[in-house]
């Protein structure tokens, strides 16, 4: 299994931030568009790292064209000599409406042409193929060699989409190279839902589980003594009722038994009573979602609940100490 880690968003610090997780041992390193824009980071990393992948997890698809986008990529991809990793998300129709004012519709749909449209531009630019792509959202048929990229040889980035519904999910499988599980996820969701939901993609696009990558960065609640353990229980369940109230994510609720929850926590998000709805998620409801234990335990049951289903993963370790991080990137990464 590989294990990715995070940088932040301090670009006098990304730099030895990335070498630093890359000498740890994760196979990743991310970012996340939420305060600040996610490649910026990137572009730090690829030049102070050697081996690590370089993702975005994710970076807001429809916050920008697929020509913007395809871009991006490709430059990314070409400054780390093919590590890139394009991980995609739609966000919400708020966001996408009144942050980013760019039109929304379809999520599932659009985004499965965003994807196809992103190859088809990097087709253009690295099989030299005519641009000719006409979809229901987006249209590109004008490339110029003036506008085409030169420096190809590392080729277009992978892309990952970020789902949780069976439609994205599907779509993830069908167009995509991994797909990023949600946090907000049940092993019993993932086996149900998300793995036959990518099966269908896979099988509309003629490829194999094989040919795919599967990250969930599970929830883990650790600490070095029953303080820390205890205060880590708290956030995730502040975390999981934040997600909970999110009506789109009942399914996952449903998936243990807990979806009359949803819209009690719904209410309450509406409230603003942010710090009351952790105390709404038992310690049923938290095991469900988390992995829970003293930091040597935490490997063990990641491999026992997820091995078979997950290619990789993005647990957050950052608040222990390098020495036990070290050791629980080796025994997850370990054959």
């Amino acid at each position: 299994m590989k294990v990715d880690g995070g940088v932040g968003f301090d670009l006098d610090k990304v730099g030895a931030e990335a070498r630093a997780a890359e000498e740890l041992g994760y196979s990743g390193i991310m970012t996340a568009e939420t305060s600040h824009d996610p490649f910026f980071p990137l572009l730090v990393a690829a030049q102070n790292t050697q081996r690590v992948d370089l993702m975005t997890s994710i970076a807001v698809a429809f916050a920008r064209t697929p020509m913007v986008m395809a871009n991006i990529g490709h430059d990314l991809n070409a400054a780390s000599k093919g590590r890139f990793v394009l991980g995609l998300g739609s966000q919400i129709r708020a966001h996408i409406t009144k942050r980013f004012s760019m039109p929304w519709s379809d999520p599932a749909a659009r985004m499965r042409e965003y994807i196809l449209a992103m190859r088809a531009i990097w087709a253009c630019w690295h099989k030299g193929e005519p641009l000719t792509f006409t979809g229901k959202y987006y249209t590109h048929t004008l490339m110029t060699p003036f506008f085409t990229p030169t420096n190809n040889e590392f080729g277009a980035p992978r892309v990952f989409l970020a789902a949780v519904g069976p439609m994205m999910t599907e779509v993830a499988g069908e167009v995509a190279d991994g797909v990023i599980i949600h946090a907000f996820s049940t092993e019993k969701y993932i086996r149900e839902t998300t793995l036959p939901a990518l099966e269908r993609g896979f099988a509309k696009a003629g490829k194999s589980r094989e040919d795919f990558e599967i990250s969930y960065p599970v929830f883990v609640c650790t600490g070095q003594d029953e303080k820390e353990l205890a205060a880590a229980k708290i956030a995730t369940k502040k975390q999981i009722a934040f997600y909970g109230s999110t009506p789109a994510y009942k399914p996952v609720l449903d998936s243990i038994g807990a979806g009359e929850l949803q819209g009690e926590l719904n209410r309450m998000s509406k409230q603003g009573r942010w710090d009351e709805m952790g105390h709404v998620i038992t310690d049923d409801i938290m095991n469900a979602f988390a992995v829970v234990g003293e930091p040597a335990s935490i490997p063990a049951q990641i491999k026992s609940r997820y091995g078979d289903l997950v290619d990789r993963t993005s647990a957050a370790y950052a608040s222990l100490p390098v020495d036990d991080r070290r050791r629980m990137i080796a025994a997850l990464t370990a054959a």
